[in-house]
């Protein structure tokens, strides 16, 4: 006999959240991640309010969850990196309320380990493949394609592995249907551990590393990587082909940075501070949260810093060259874990240890109207009886 307790009040804070069309249908889900809960919320745009679609355990750690689209499908999948040292994909089923089980490769050990991937999850903005990183050394890359029936398919991992390197992000590239493309921020140490002055530490600098995936070839190569000048932590998509300039946003100390291949200058754009700072003044600045809004015509992101206060940033192109970054203040609210921005107007803060916020408008102003999760309805007793996905 096997025995799993489960609490009977389910966990408040959120780690993780992402949105998409998991349900097939036009409408925009959020999908969080509660430790080890994954719960589908759905906004109501007549009363502003979110409702829980479906709460299910996952026998696990989530790490990292991400959507992913095939080309051409109008449903997402949700792709699920735990501490099972596996990766999962993810089906939610709308006519039985559940998440199905699409897909389980093993590819190390369990617990939240350091060479483990699962820790970092990117996915090509076509949905051709996957990239997991660990924090230190390993890097992972699926394919995902369709077989004769039209169901998802993954492919053997190809390694994109470098000895001696931290990493601290990872995000796809928007390069259209050319070679799917990762941006990953690194760190190499190799010198700096084998120097007992610590001189080499005190140097050591960031690289900003594209790995290309080479369809053709069936695998991984380091395609180009240049140092930074000023220490990053997260990598922002630019979204790219029809849609825009493509490249991606760097979020360095107390600058944004924009990059990209061709004849694309680097673009760098303070990051504005408040005039009496509270904290010290010298204390450098980071972005720690962004999400992005696209439509057909027009898209923007929306980036948080580590003090609360939301920014808008666009960028003005000509003939596919970015010229400026507009940076403006848009509102300040608790540090968020993940921000959502739907097709509806509803902005989602997934905060960690604040309250979990919705703000609905269609141009998004200033966060003017605020619902709590407190509006959720009751969580029922009976949904804590049903059996848990297993991702171990």
């Amino acid at each position: 006999m096997h025995l799993y307790a489960l609490t009977l009040q389910k966990a408040s804070c959120i780690y993780q959240a992402v949105h998409g069309n998991f349900s097939g249908t036009k409408q925009q889900e959020i999908l969080v991640g509660r430790g080890k809960t994954l719960e589908l919320l759905r906004a109501d745009p007549n009363t502003g309010k979110l409702h829980s679609v479906v709460s299910k355990e996952v026998c696990g750690l989530i790490r990292s969850i991400q959507p992913v689209r095939l080309t051409g499908s109008t449903k997402d999948y949700i792709v699920v990196g735990a501490d099972s040292g596996r990766i999962t994909i993810l089906e939610y089923n709308p006519a039985k309320n559940v998440f199905e089980k699409i897909h389980q490769e093993t590819f190390g050990k369990s617990g939240c380990r350091r060479i483990v991937p699962g820790q970092y999850m990117a996915v090509d903005p076509k949905g051709r493949a996957i990239m997991i990183g660990a924090v230190e050394k390993q890097k992972l890359v699926y394919i995902l394609n369709r077989d004769a029936a039209a169901r998802l398919t993954i492919s053997s991992p190809l390694e994109a592995h470098k000895a001696h390197t931290l990493v601290y992000d990872i995000v796809g590239v928007d390069v259209g249907f050319e070679n799917p493309m990762f941006a990953c921020l690194e760190l190499d140490y190799e010198e700096a551990d084998n120097d007992p002055t610590g001189e080499k530490a005190q140097i050591a600098q960031q690289m900003l590393t594209f790995y290309e995936l080479d369809l053709g070839l069936n695998h991984v190569v380091r395609k180009y990587s240049e140092p930074l000048e000023d220490t990053a932590n997260l990598l922002i998509r630019v979204p790219g082909g029809s849609d825009g300039p493509s490249g991606i946003l760097v979020c360095c100390e107390n600058y944004l940075l924009y990059k990209n291949f061709g004849d694309q200058p680097d673009l760098r754009c303070p990051i504005p501070r408040r005039k009496n700072d509270l904290d010290d003044a010298e204390r450098s600045m980071l972005f720690v949260c962004s999400a992005t809004h696209k439509t057909k015509h027009m898209f923007f992101f929306l980036l948080q810093t580590e003090q609360g206060d939301l920014f808008k940033v666009t960028l003005e192109s000509e003939e596919d060259v970015v010229t400026e970054i507009r940076i403006k203040y848009f509102d300040t609210v608790a540090v968020a874990a993940g921000l959502c921005v739907l097709r509806t107007g509803f902005l989602f803060c997934a905060s960690e240890f604040g309250n979990q916020l919705v703000s609905l408008s269609s141009h998004l102003p200033p966060l003017f109207r605020v619902s709590f999760l407190s509006h959720l309805p009751p969580f029922p007793f009976h949904s804590l009886l049903l059996p848990a996905i297993s991702i171990r």
